[in-house]
């Protein structure tokens, strides 16, 4: 399915689901793109953060591309990050996805080797230029150590098939300045990535979110992107409160990883996929299981929109 632009609504960051850290849960995959699209979201994106997508070999990256095109085929367009410390292996990731039917790419920068904002300008130039699909870039300086500056973003929005920022900076403050900086650029997509800020950056004037948790609870996530799209303020700060109160109860612990192992363990518990994570993360401990499950019969008994 095409992309729309600006790409507006809230696109899920789909979580892959394994079998083992290496084995995908195809049942899993499909249960989990039809949950996410019954409950009203707008677009797909493969392979990023929450799908673990550089921690998966290539086979496995090509199989959850090929099952999640298939099953959301005329319902939602479908990007796939294309991230890699390799060039080559980007643009060969890139004509996988358009070959397999996604809509288009993100890419979050070179994660290896340092790089001045010029260059990085220059190589997101050469790299669209090689693209078969509309390229989205993703702001993720926490992962990739590279950071899309204000002026480098206003420059690479002039690039014909640069198309959109997906910023997971949490500063909301760059968002502002995002928005003012690619305002010349005819539907130009931005989007939120941490849920927890949705609200602010709509009001912003962001064209929407791609926010983990509509891997769990699509209609939530849906329905505060129309209040806040709509300016219904008393509504769109009513679910921004349910909101914080999945991130706060689901993705809390003391890993790093808590984010990923608690949003696939609640997963599980939902009868979606089954829990495993691709290396170097191990199965979620006993302890935070059994806080898990009670946080979540606790939100579902006192939020509706969760049942």
């Amino acid at each position: 399915m095409q992309l729309d632009l600006p790409l507006r609504g809230i696109t899920t960051p789909l979580a892959t689901p394994l079998k083992n850290s290496n084995t995908l849960d195809e049942a899993g995959l499909s249960r989990l793109v039809r949950h996410v699209l019954d409950g009203g979201v707008n677009c797909l994106f493969l392979l990023g953060t929450t799908g673990e997508g550089p921690s998966l070999s290539p086979a496995v990256q090509q199989q959850v591309i090929a099952r999640a095109c298939a099953e959301a085929k005329d319902r939602a367009p479908v990007l796939v990050g294309i991230t890699d410390t390799s060039f080559e292996e980007a643009i060969a990731a890139a004509e996988t996805s358009a070959r397999l039917g996604a809509a288009g790419v993100v890419y979050a920068g070179p994660s290896y080797f340092t790089i001045g904002q010029a260059e990085l300008l220059d190589h997101v130039g050469r790299l669209a230029q090689r693209l078969p699909l509309p390229l989205f870039l993703y702001n993720m300086p926490s992962h990739t150590r590279v950071n899309f500056a204000p002026d480098t973003v206003r420059q690479a929005c002039t690039i014909p098939n640069v198309v959109g920022l997906k910023d997971s900076s949490g500063d909301v403050q760059y968002f502002q300045t995002i928005r003012r900086v690619t305002a010349h650029r005819e539907n130009f997509t931005l989007l939120m990535g941490p849920e927890e800020l949705l609200i602010y950056a709509m009001l912003a004037g962001a064209d929407g979110g791609v926010n983990g948790g509509s891997n769990l609870f699509p209609s939530l996530y849906t329905a505060l992107y129309r209040a806040a799209r709509d300016r219904n303020l008393d509504e769109a700060l009513r679910l921004h409160a349910i909101v914080l109160e999945v991130s706060a109860s689901i993705y809390a612990g003391t890993y790093s990883s808590s984010y990923l192992k608690g949003l696939k363990h609640t997963l599980s518990l939902l009868g979606l996929c089954e829990g495993a994570l691709a290396e170097p993360y191990g199965a979620l401990d006993e302890a935070n299981k059994a806080r898990i499950a009670a946080s979540l019969a606790s939100l579902r008994e006192r939020f509706p929109i969760l049942g």
